[in-house]
């Protein structure tokens, strides 16, 4: 596919339609980069966005017009006026979508779409205790260690168990503000224990404190010892 771009009479031909998908937490900063070295005097750089291909941004003749990008974008678009590059401050939900670029020049012309996905902020995973027997809210020392990490409204995310750097267990989720739950039984905490929430691009880990809801094996051996010592003393 090819398509004609024309400054003040000079018409120039080039490739159109490359594709690249973009996946962002919002709140963070983005660049949708145009891969120009730097912006010729003759070069047009358009930006649009969105299903309307609203005009947001453009570079022409060194000259920078950021057309009514602030009715959608507030101050939060800057145009890059060496590249050409678009740069998106403080992203919201709101602005995911397709950017589309246009650039021209005597050299030749070019089309590229940027799909933007913004995902909510990942919250921090929640562990906590788990009794098998929702009844019993508490266990003997000779029973295992049930836990419970959560995550609350969070979609299109993986929640992960992992022993060290090995991983448990997972399970995914591609629907939209959840809750999502995933169980781990121990018998005694014999390393480091994490739960992951993640993205495909992103994660936060919530680490297992041994103190708060499982005895280290060690910490077991010595009770069992304890008790095995107690008991012999009662029947001799």
């Amino acid at each position: 596919q090819l398509k004609v771009i024309c400054h003040d009479i000079v018409c120039v031909f080039g490739d159109t339609d490359v594709m690249k998908s973009v996946s962002v937490t919002e709140g963070d900063s983005v660049t949708l980069n145009t891969d120009v070295t730097e912006v010729q005097r003759d070069d047009q750089i358009l930006w649009m966005f969105g299903p309307k291909e609203t005009r947001i941004a453009e570079i022409y003749k060194h000259i920078i017009d950021m057309f009514s990008s602030n009715e959608i974008f507030g101050d939060r678009l800057q145009l890059d006026s060496f590249t050409g590059s678009l740069i998106i401050r403080n992203i919201r939900r709101t602005d995911s979508g397709l950017y589309k670029l246009q650039i021209g020049s005597n050299r030749g012309s070019s089309d590229k779409t940027f799909s933007v996905t913004v995902y909510a902020l990942l919250t921090v995973p929640v562990i906590s205790d788990f009794p098998q027997n929702p009844s019993v809210s508490e266990r003997s020392s000779e029973q295992n260690c049930s836990l419970l990490c959560s995550v609350v409204n969070m979609g299109a995310v993986t929640l992960s168990w992992y022993k060290g750097n090995s991983l448990l267990s997972s399970i995914s989720v591609s629907d939209l503000s959840i809750s999502l739950s995933l169980p781990l039984e121990l018998e005694c905490l014999d390393d480091s224990y994490s739960c992951v929430v993640a993205y495909s691009f992103t994660n936060r880990t919530t680490h297992l404190n041994t103190t708060d809801l499982c005895q280290t094996c060690s910490g077991m051996s010595a009770l069992g010892v304890f008790h095995q010592t107690i008991v012999g003393m009662v029947y001799l």
